[in-house]
């Protein structure tokens, strides 16, 4: 495994000189965070952000994530023009040794919670999601909530330029099913495969988050079959996945280490997040560290089948604790992410080096 770090540019509170000095890093996984959704990704731009993150020893091989704009999830007639501008990201991304790019197909919201600054007995604080609350709040509630809870930082997949629309796009998604969501998606999977199959790019859809739906909007990237279906809608190498255990972890019934080997085996694994999360009752749960015990999953068991798989691409901890004094972004700190890291590096020494003997 190649282990990064999530970074959010250079209005991170997170100096890449911090990142740099965890232990068994190898680079970090960012985006360009100026960039309205649906737009092309300025060369020049790119190039400045590489050598940026190269100039702190860190690698950049992954983007999370070049986000689709909405009215290609829509089916709209408009899509094609957002489909060729991200074409020509994908084609720029190449130029700059990018290999792996992480995006998502959900609706409206990106990953969804209902508290983002929930504090645990030990005084930290975590993201939640508590399902009955959700059904006392309306969208733009969830909206209002989340401004008021983001410590004035934009959350990715949250702009509120965009959400400051939602009525109307909710107008819109009236029409969309989740089988017409799917056509949408397949329709955009054969248009950038190929572009992604001529710069050797892997294209790793990340799941729904959380994975069912919310607000009844149509969520598809929730389980095994679906995630397969995915695949078989455009077969090719290029084709694949960002495996999320926290984003799937919610429902008891996926299993993440056999998708994990079912999905490496297959090579459509191209990109892990690797967290715990703490299941409530059904559809409400809570984050915590990375710390099996702490959780509803058993990390030993993911960072084994990653190993199982000899998975040797990037991989990342994901949504931490806000600890130990720290203000940021509700889960992306520094403190917790690199503990998580600490925590998966050792699970994974010690799997490999029990094996040798």
């Amino acid at each position: 495994m190649k282990m990064t770090f999530r970074w959010y540019g250079k209005n991170d509170k997170i100096p890449l000189e911090h990142v740099a000095q965890i232990p068994g890093i190898s680079g970090v996984v960012t985006s360009l965070m100026d960039i309205p959704v649906g737009d092309s990704w300025p060369i020049k731009d790119l190039i400045e952000l590489k050598n940026y993150v190269n100039s702190y020893g860190l690698n950049l091989e992954v983007i999370e994530s070049v986000n689709v704009h909405e009215d290609i999830k829509l089916g709209l007639d408009s899509r094609d023009e957002y489909i060729k501008n991200y074409q020509e990201t994908l084609v720029n991304l190449s130029q700059i040794g990018i290999k792996t790019v992480c995006y998502n197909f959900m609706p409206i919201f990106d990953w969804t919670r209902t508290d983002l600054n929930m504090p645990l007995k030990d005084k930290s604080t975590v993201l939640s999601f508590d399902n009955e609350q959700l059904k006392d709040l309306s969208a733009q509630d969830l909206v209002e909530r989340i401004r008021n809870d983001s410590s004035e930082v934009e959350i990715p997949g949250w702009e509120l330029e965009r959400l400051d629309e939602i009525e109307g796009l909710f107008k819109q998604y009236e029409t969309v099913d989740e089988e017409q969501l799917w056509e949408n998606l397949k329709y955009f999977l054969e248009k950038i495969i190929p572009t992604a199959e001529s710069c050797n790019i892997k294209m790793a859809l990340h799941p729904d988050d959380p994975p069912f739906s919310i607000f009844g909007l149509p969520r598809i990237m929730t389980n095994q079959k679906n995630l397969q279906r995915l695949l078989d809608l455009v077969p090719s190498i290029n084709n694949g996945l960002t495996l999320c255990t926290g984003s799937l972890g919610p429902n008891k019934d996926n299993d993440m280490p056999a998708m994990i080997r079912d999905f490496g085996g297959q090579g459509k694994l191209h990109f892990g997040h690797i967290r715990n999360v703490k299941r409530i009752n059904d559809k409400s749960f809570h984050e915590t560290s990375h710390l099996s015990s702490d959780g509803s999953l058993d990390l030993y068991e993911i960072v084994k089948a990653y190993k199982d798989i000899n998975f040797d691409g990037p991989v990342r901890p994901d949504h931490g604790r806000m600890i130990w004094g720290e203000e940021g972004m509700p889960g992306y700190g520094l403190y917790d992410r690199a503990l998580g890291i600490t925590y998966l590096n050792g699970l994974y020494e010690a799997i490999s080096k029990a094996r040798d003997e």
